[in-house]
């Protein structure tokens, strides 16, 4: 990919056409994707018991971190992103396997009563990443926003969740985005600290 940093309408030329060949090669990913997707996030996710944390509801073709988020939930609190508003950071709503949940922003579902808590490990969906822990998500920025309010609080994990086949050689980053400690695949873990 071309520069991993420039500014402006080139900026946002070179993010478009990077997420659509990255939406392109997710959607293979998913639609070749067998059983288990979660098993290395569950094995990372058990060296952290009882830690509050946060997935997500999967939307379109994201991988599925539901089966990991479920173990976790035996264990201490796990959350769902709920959007708050454009240019606001996310807060994160106590969520459990089978309970009802209600419509939210972009079609992810989130709880039917709200119940926030601060996690301290974010399992973020993302439309690519990089080997350095760049990530590009969908341009809305509200990860970026809510790690960076998160880490100025307290030490807090970003553990990016992906099919393996969303890697991309660089990304087009810009110094507000926020850094992955840890990249999940299916087929494995990157530890980047």
């Amino acid at each position: 990919m071309v520069p991993v940093m420039t500014g402006g309408a080139a900026l946002d030329q070179v993010k478009a056409e990077a997420r659509k060949a990255a939406f392109l090669r997710r959607k293979a990913a998913f639609e070749s994707a067998g059983p288990g997707q979660s098993g290395f996030l569950s094995e990372v996710l058990a060296g952290y018991r009882g830690v509050p944390l946060s997935g997500y509801l999967p939307i379109r073709t994201e991988i599925d971190p539901r089966a990991a988020m479920a173990e976790a939930s035996a264990h201490g609190p796990v959350g769902v992103p709920v959007i708050q508003g454009n240019g606001l950071p996310l807060k994160f709503s106590r969520w459990e396997p089978d309970m009802t949940l209600r419509p939210g922003p972009f079609g992810a579902e989130v709880p039917e009563v709200d119940d926030f808590f601060e996690p301290e490990i974010l399992i973020v969906p993302l439309v690519a990443f990089d080997a350095r822990g760049g990530r590009l998500g969908y341009g809305g920025g509200f990860y970026d926003r809510t790690l960076e309010m998160l880490r100025a609080k307290r030490a807090t994990l970003a553990i990016g969740f992906a099919f393996a086949a969303q890697e991309a050689d660089a990304l087009p980053l810009e110094p507000t985005d926020q850094p992955l400690d840890l990249i999940v695949t299916e087929r494995g873990v990157r530890d980047l600290r």
